[in-house]
């Protein structure tokens, strides 16, 4: 009988078929009836002309977009939003491979460069043992917006398997992710798979002896 092992997830284009911090954002504002607030634009802006920071545009979104918001507020728009993620938001093969994991015993690790404001119920949702993504500060009962950790992409994930691994001494990990920023933790893993990646991310993966497959139409 195979040993349980660590299952890491990406979440964005992975399990989800796209991006879900921009549409979450937007779909507050529309649950607000508010328009889109100008400094949302000059953040965008500022991320474009300033060194392309995506921690500090995560930041700058939420706060021009949501600062102030209460716990409750966001709690009930975080349930709304999560029970509606359907079939259209989901790529088959995740759910396929998420099953596996769960039926082979693996502990199922959702880790996200997307917020805690969120991320933390989708893998409540789909039965994930904890989630490791980018915190978000709160004044009191007020959404602040500053982040509390770092981005959690790219090299900042590796570090985070990297942690996992001294938690876990001796398990073996499978991750998978979407893009060029997810291989460097692919690439330490005993079982790396790149998931509905672009054109360059399969060609980066393909040297560093990644396999890959496309999870948005199969189910695994």
């Amino acid at each position: 009988m195979t040993e349980a092992g660590l299952a890491v997830f990406d979440l964005d284009g992975t399990i989800t078929r796209r991006d879900t911090f921009i549409p979450y954002i937007r779909g507050w504002l529309a649950r607000h009836s508010r328009p889109m607030p100008p400094g949302m634009l000059a953040a965008a802006l500022r991320f474009v002309v300033a060194g392309r920071d995506r921690g500090r545009l995560k930041s700058d979104l939420i706060r021009a977009g949501m600062g102030g918001a209460t716990r409750e507020a966001v709690r009930e728009w975080t349930a709304e939003f999560v029970t509606g993620l359907g079939a259209d938001e989901l790529c088959p093969g995740a759910l396929a491979a998420i099953a596996r994991h769960r039926s082979a015993g693996d502990r199922l690790v959702l880790l996200s460069a997307s917020v805690d404001l969120y991320v933390p119920a989708i893998g409540e949702r789909f039965g994930f043992a904890e989630s490791i993504c980018t915190g978000v500060a709160w004044q009191g009962d007020a959404l602040d917006g500053a982040l509390t950790t770092a981005n959690r992409r790219g090299e900042e994930k590796l570090r985070c398997i990297e942690d996992l691994r001294r938690r876990f001494p001796g398990a073996s990990v499978a991750a998978y992710g979407n893009s060029g920023s997810d291989l460097p933790h692919l690439a330490v893993v005993e079982r790396p798979l790149l998931v509905n990646g672009g054109a360059g991310a399969r060609r980066a993966a393909a040297k560093m002896r990644i396999p890959a497959v496309d999870w948005r139409n199969k189910s695994g």
